[in-house]
This record gives structure tokens, sequence and C-alpha cells, in this order.
């Protein structure tokens, strides 16, 4: 199969396929007499892989871990558990760090008139407590 192709059955783009392929994520693949790209159906599962991983964000160093477990039919469900809980736990610390942006986003705009005059708490919170004058 040629890259377009694999692209539509992967749900991965050309440009990101030939980005995994120079990283090592997937191996590179063969070559036709015309030096185009041959890709096997194995390619499209390990793509597909990868691409649900990234859907659920995790970083590429994890998913060379989760797809050397993918591989190793002697692996523990435990490390597998292991990287997801660790993705989890990451993303709950992301998710109260927006939280708390959010929150101080509404508390600044609740305190801006937003009016005509030149007053703003938002603006005066962005520049810091300072006193140093803008651009």
């Amino acid at each position: 199969m040629h890259i377009g192709q694999v692209a539509t059955m992967s749900g991965v783009s050309a440009k990101t396929i030939r980005h995994y392929e120079s990283i090592g994520l997937i191996e590179a693949a063969d070559r036709s007499a015309g030096n185009y790209r041959s890709y096997r159906p194995d390619d499209v599962h390990r793509l597909r892989f990868i691409r649900r991983a990234r859907n659920l964000g995790f970083p590429i160093d994890r998913i060379r871990d989760l797809l050397r477990l993918w591989s190793d039919r002697d692996r523990s469900s435990a490390d597998v558990k292991a990287i997801a809980l660790a993705h989890a736990a990451e993303l709950d610390h992301k998710i109260a760090d927006l939280r708390a942006m959010a929150a101080t986003l509404h508390r600044l705009a609740d305190a801006c008139e937003g009016n005509d005059r030149p007053h703003c708490p938002i603006i005066e919170s962005l520049a810091g407590d300072d006193g140093a004058p803008g651009p």
C-alpha cells in the first residue's frame, strides 16, 4: 500500500506517518522500484494504535512504551495499567490547572466594568503589580 492509502485507512496524515517513521515510532517503509514507500497491513494497525493513544493525549515516549508492551505477549497488564494511571493523573492535574485559570479569568471578567473607560482589572492583572508602564 502507498502512503495515501495508509493515511486514509489509519486516519493518520501522510505527513504524520513520515514523522513517525523518522522518529522510529513505526518502521521505515519498504521502497518500491519507483522509490515510493510501501506499507503492510500491520503498519496500518500500528498507526491506528498510535492514533488512538494520541487521541487520549499520551505523549510519544509513553506511546513507545505502550507499543513495546503491545508487542510483548509476555507483558504484565500491571505495566500497562501503571502507564494509563500515570497519564490519567497527569491529565487530572492539567484539568485542575485549567479550572483554576478559568476561575481566575471569570473573577477578573466579573470585576471588569466592560464599558468605554480605560480602567480594566484584567489588564492590570496581566501587567502585574510592579507598576511598569505598558508598551
